[in-house]
């Protein structure tokens, strides 16, 4: 009974003060997870990291840095690689490539320009990264940068990146 005294109070408070609602009923900034779901060129990425049983770790507070790759990226791996390391059996295998991909703390593209760089990832090695011309991530290409998200942002990559 007062849970509904209270739910009702707060409807009416939000209708006198129209601004303010609107402020607490806007949805939250989407998460890494979130983002890659919506953006409809990392459905390998998404399947991968749901195998993995990391969405929970990449939809938490974090923040991340991702290098994404594209479902292009993974079509390019030899054939039958991404249905390998999708199997239960490989999970171990799938997670180490995946977290070679997650930087901890936002990193944007900025405070790469100019430097040459070795960053240690979320499995504990280290990837190299370019940003004297563009930004190179080992092998890879960023291809567009600093997609934002509540927990940190994404970098797509045009290759996987093999620890």
């Amino acid at each position: 009974m007062k849970l509904s005294l209270v739910l009702k109070a707060s409807v009416v408070a939000c209708a006198l003060a129209v601004s303010g609602c609107a402020e607490m009923m806007t949805p939250s900034e989407p998460n890494i997870v979130e983002v890659a779901q919506s953006a409809g060129s990392f459905n390998t990425l998404v399947a991968a990291v749901g195998a993995a049983d990391l969405a929970g770790v990449l939809s938490s507070e974090g923040p991340f840095t991702v290098f994404a790759p594209t479902d292009e990226a993974f079509a390019a791996l030899p054939a039958g690689t991404v249905d390998t390391l999708l199997l239960p059996e490989n999970k171990d295998q799938l997670t180490a490539i995946l977290t070679y991909h997650v930087v901890p703390g936002k990193v944007m593209a900025a405070d790469l320009a100019g430097q040459r760089l070795s960053v240690a990832t979320v499995n504990g090695a280290s990837v190299h990264i370019d940003g004297r011309s563009g930004v190179k991530v080992e092998n890879a290409t960023v291809t567009a940068a600093d997609i934002e998200a509540s927990n940190g942002v994404i970098h797509v990559i045009d290759t996987v990146l093999l620890p």
